[in-house]
């Protein structure tokens, strides 16, 4: 009998959970999302809060664009399903609560969390240790990426039908991965039975970042880099949409993640607005 090999989440995956209870402790209301399931996953010591990557002034603009993007993708998702979509592939899902948090829509699809199998099987045993359960619709799928596993064959062994339609993220992913790896993803992400779309985060090259963000993307580029997780990549508008067109990609837009602060915060001056550097590539297959 193989025992499952167990491990912590990644830092990153950890900070982004965390970034997102903040929102919802620190910012005012109306929340753009209310997620303090990851947070209940994690059961970090009670000064959590106080750690320097949690500053909630320093550390406000990374704070709201993590939000911000998670509330167009979960927006995106409920709109597809409206339209008849019935199947959501979360890639590198690390501490995603959707599922959790949004159990009405969930279970009206089939949804699948491709991660690496130690902090997948981590994530599995605290959704059983908290009563949330692994329902029938949601599907764990461990993928080893760095032995060069593929994430599209196991989606098959794990029920996934190609010939429907599909919602497919990637999110905070992009940048840790060479431009190679990123460019086999579109290039699977294509095969995609028509009606699909596809979401892919991707980080600036820092002279297109407003200048006062750029202070806060060296510094996040450090603490990724001391953790053992560098950044590897990073795209101008112009090299995404060709990287996803040679990949066989067509129907492309570009969202900006400013964008997506005007959307969920107009008007407003009583929260913080998002950090600039990080955007999205969205492709309908």
């Amino acid at each position: 009998m193989v025992t499952e090999q167990v491990e912590a989440p990644e830092s990153t995956a950890e900070r982004v959970a965390l970034w997102r209870a903040m929102h919802v402790q620190v910012d005012p209301p109306p929340h753009v999302l209310s997620d303090e399931v990851g947070l209940k996953l994690l059961a970090p010591e009670d000064d959590w809060r106080d750690r320097p990557d949690m500053d909630p002034e320093a550390t406000s603009g990374f704070r709201v664009a993590i939000v911000d993007r998670a509330r167009f993708i979960e927006d995106l998702v409920i709109e597809q399903e409206a339209r008849g979509v019935s199947q959501y592939v979360i890639l590198g899902a690390g501490l995603d609560t959707f599922a959790q948090r949004r159990s009405d829509v969930g279970a009206r699809l089939q949804v699948f969390e491709v991660d690496q199998p130690g902090p997948q099987a981590w994530k599995r045993r605290r959704l059983v240790e908290l009563g949330y359960g692994i329902p029938d619709w949601l599907h764990l799928v461990p993928v080893d990426f760095e032995d060069g596993e593929s994430w599209w064959a196991r989606l098959a062994s794990a029920g996934f039908d190609p010939s429907r339609p599909a919602v497919v993220v990637s999110t905070g992913v992009s940048h840790y991965l060479s431009r190679e790896a990123t460019a086999v993803t579109l290039r699977q992400a294509a095969r995609l039975a028509p009606g699909s779309t596809l979401v892919m985060t991707y980080l600036l090259p820092t002279d297109l970042v407003e200048d006062a963000d750029r202070s806060g993307l060296k510094t996040s580029e450090e603490g990724a880099k001391a953790s053992g997780t560098p950044f590897v990549s990073f795209y101008t508008p112009a090299e995404v949409a060709t990287l996803a067109r040679d990949a066989g990609l067509t129907n492309i837009r570009q969202v900006t993640g400013s964008s997506l602060g005007e959307r969920y915060l107009a008007g407003r001056t009583d929260c913080p607005r998002p950090s600039s550097g990080e955007d999205l590539l969205v492709a309908t297959i």
